[in-house]
């Protein structure tokens, strides 16, 4: 990953580690159960919008490479990774 982008997911990051304190000291403080339940929620969307950013970025880079490169075997796997990430997601 390369310059700005990893500034932006890092930020992003950074970001999400701030809210999952908040998290915490709303734990800690007795808050209101549904207030929490919103802010993970939040947290959830962030840590998904971090994920397709590298994603993103995987195949526009290394999975182009793969794909435009002269191994076959290169190319099956990061399509199987791709498929994989899918898979996962699609839980």
């Amino acid at each position: 990953m390369c310059g700005d982008h990893k500034l932006t997911v890092v930020h992003r990051l950074s970001s999400i580690a701030g809210h999952v304190k908040s998290v915490e000291r709303m734990i800690r403080e007795d808050a209101y159960c549904i207030d929490i339940i919103k802010q993970t929620h939040a947290i959830q969307a962030a840590l998904a919008k971090v994920s397709e950013l590298v994603l993103d970025h995987h195949v526009r880079s290394c999975v182009s490479r793969a794909i435009l490169g002269d191994e076959a075997s290169e190319r099956e796997r990061v399509l199987e990774e791709i498929l994989d990430v899918y898979h996962v997601a699609s839980k």
